[in-house]
């Protein structure tokens, strides 16, 4: 049998589950509208400064997530603003 390889998330996910709970029809719902009101759905391309860049990168890194998602957050932080 193959042996899948598992993400870092899949795997804490893995190593975790005893600790979810599970929710009720209503709690799911408004977790799915939530999850459906963040659903990336436009493409933006743009120049930054290369520096800027590297620094966005590395904080990022320090986060544990990928540039592009911490950089969509902070966008999304703004616009609610």
């Amino acid at each position: 049998m193959r042996k899948i390889k598992l993400t870092k998330e899949e795997q804490w996910i893995e190593d975790h589950a005893e600790e979810f709970v599970s929710v009720g029809r209503e709690e799911f719902n408004k977790i799915a509208q939530a999850l459906e009101a963040r659903k990336k759905d436009a493409v933006l391309n743009i120049r930054v400064n290369s520096f800027d860049l590297a620094q966005l990168k590395q904080k990022a890194r320090k986060l544990g997530i990928k540039y592009q998602t911490f950089i969509s957050e902070i966008l999304h932080k703004v616009a609610q603003n």
